[in-house]
């Protein structure tokens, strides 16, 4: 499969390539939107099988499904796809993101059609009215696991990957996903986007539930994961860990190095305790051993 336009690449992906066309696309045209849902299992708990059925729900059916299934490298298999993308835009979905209106995709569209110095539109993530009590306080209390609705285009650093539309012309040009980093791939693609002279933004009037793990110990090992692998990223990639914001608003990416984040990090369990926000706070700490036990076993590039 050619890749050309990767910039940083790892070996090829053996994932299972499945396709799936929307019910009204043109004879000659094509799609205009390629939908890419990289995914390990094709069920995800049960999320994947009604993001699929949601999918026939939408509003604005040009599209083409790409399931990438079976490759642990999250930006591989997005570059996997579109490799093999026929729209003009790309719509990156997590194989457990819940779409939140009918009309989702076709504003999506929208808004890069009518905004030629947009590169990339991502959407708020609201709390679902049916979400448990641990669900709801992670959301609340965590920093960028929920964001409001806008009801504007908005310029903002939260545009991210769970449900995120580009140019795939743009996406081509400044080299795709880097498939060298195992995790936290949206701050690193933000930049490139901007560096190419495009706007980053989130689409007004739409939304996702994308919700963190429903359980108190799938919560604690996916921020324990998520700590090892930044400790991996700070170790080896450093110069691609940036400073995150969080609500709706522009960011001039600064770099952050190892003293940095952990001064960081120390802010973060001092202010989850002043504020009394439990479930903040043993997810930080989960992190924190994640990274700290990332910096005892992590001893090659080649260990993730």
């Amino acid at each position: 499969m050619l890749k050309d336009f990767v910039r940083y690449k790892i070996a090829e992906s053996t994932a299972q390539i499945e396709k799936i066309e929307g019910r009204h696309i043109g004879p000659v045209r094509g799609p205009v939107l390629s939908v890419i849902i990289p995914t390990l299992d094709a069920f995800r708990g049960g999320y994947f099988p009604q993001l699929l059925s949601q999918l026939q729900d939408q509003s604005f059916q040009n599209y083409e499904v790409l399931i990438i299934k079976g490759d642990k490298r999250q930006g591989r298999a997005i570059n996997t796809g579109a490799a093999l993308a026929r729209g003009d835009y790309i719509l990156t979905l997590d194989d457990d993101t819940r779409l939140g209106c009918v009309d989702l995709f076709g504003k999506l569209v929208e808004v890069l059609d009518n905004h030629p110095d947009i590169g990339m539109a991502g959407v708020p993530n609201l709390i679902p009215d049916d979400a448990s009590w641990l669900v709801r306080r992670a959301m609340e209390q965590v920093p960028r696991r929920s964001s409001p609705k806008v009801r504007e285009v908005t310029v903002s650093d939260m545009a991210e990957h769970p449900c995120l539309i580009m140019r795939k012309d743009i996406f081509y040009r400044v080299g795709g996903e880097n498939e060298l980093l195992p995790r936290g791939l949206d701050p690193y693609l933000r930049q490139v986007f901007r560096e190419a002279g495009y706007k980053v933004v989130v689409a007004p009037d739409v939304f996702i539930h994308h919700l963190p793990p429903e359980t108190p110990g799938k919560l604690m090992r996916q921020f324990f994961r998520n700590g090892y692998i930044a400790c991996y990223v700070n170790k080896y990639y450093p110069h691609w860990v940036f400073e995150l914001t969080t609500e709706h608003r522009d960011l001039e990416q600064i770099q952050a190095g190892w003293k940095q984040r952990i001064l960081r990090q120390v802010r973060k369990l001092t202010g989850a305790v002043v504020d009394r926000k439990p479930v903040f706070l043993t997810t930080q700490l989960a992190y924190l051993c994640g990274f700290c036990w990332g910096a005892v076993k992590i001893r090659s590039a080649k260990d993730l």
